[in-house]
């Protein structure tokens, strides 16, 4: 009868939540505080947070990294001094230095499709671990949409918006830039990709496409390195990045996987 009352639904258990999902949920409780090995695990993650972001970028590793996929990156820096000035003048890491812009300058010559930036950002741990792979496998993607890759750059201290000035005189149509994104107490090596067309200097955050959570258990190298090569040719061929252009490279990826070999 629809008035019987309807049985108790027994609720899902706590380990099934936290099997689904890195985030701290259902760590119990020991008298008023956490438990020990929930207290060691944040505390443990946390300093990885820390270590990620204090890491060394190992520009040397990158640039022969590159040298393999046949780039040859120029290598640059912003107005950052120190990497205690990175995280306390995020304005100094949108700027490039003065001999930095000299010689991008000197790199100058006609307008190009794209320039590739790899910057540090907020976790060189990410850069290290993930940013050649995306690379690999971007550029054979880059290859089949007729897109070339007019400069490739290696920037320190840098922020996403330093992109812009780089892009700007290097005469690019389209920057893309690799960089660390800011770790978390779960993931503390993610690496992010910034898309902006016709860059120049005071871009905005909503001019810009943002690929992010490229990392081991997350977004994976060859979904990423798709995605991004999605919206760069999207990006040319409709002059415009940011909110005016939504992603919908899943719906592509999916029929591409769907053709038979």
């Amino acid at each position: 009868m629809p008035n019987d009352p309807k049985p108790p639904v027994s609720p899902r258990p706590v380990g099934d939540l936290r099997a689904l999902t890195p985030a701290r949920v259902a760590l119990g409780r020991a008298g008023s505080g956490l438990p020990t090995e929930a207290l060691l695990d944040f505390t443990l993650d946390h300093a990885r947070a820390r270590d990620a972001v204090h890491a060394a970028f190992d520009v040397a590793g990158l640039t022969a990294s590159f040298g393999v996929l046949g780039l040859e990156p120029v290598q640059v820096a912003s107005l950052v001094p120190e990497r205690r000035d990175y995280l306390r003048r995020p304005d100094l890491g949108r700027i490039c230095a003065a001999d930095s812009r000299h010689l991008l300058e000197s790199r100058a010559r006609s307008t190009c499709d794209l320039v590739l930036i790899v910057a540090d950002g907020l976790s060189p741990t990410a850069v290290k671990l993930h940013a050649a792979d995306v690379a690999a496998r971007l550029l054979p993607l880059l290859k089949e949409a007729g897109v070339a890759v007019g400069h490739a750059v290696i920037a320190r201290g840098a922020r996403v918006a330093l992109g812009d000035e780089i892009g700007e005189i290097l005469r690019a149509r389209l920057v893309v830039m690799l960089i660390g994104e800011r770790p978390g107490l779960s993931v503390p090596d993610s690496l992010g990709a910034y898309l902006t067309y016709d860059p120049k200097v005071g871009r905005t955050d909503a001019e810009r496409n943002c690929v992010s959570n490229i990392h081991g258990s997350g977004l994976g190298s060859v979904e990423a390195a798709f995605k991004i090569a999605w919206l760069v040719r999207e990006a040319l061929a409709r002059q415009v990045t940011g909110v005016a252009l939504k992603d919908e490279s899943t719906e592509a990826m999916v029929a591409r996987l769907a053709k038979p070999v």
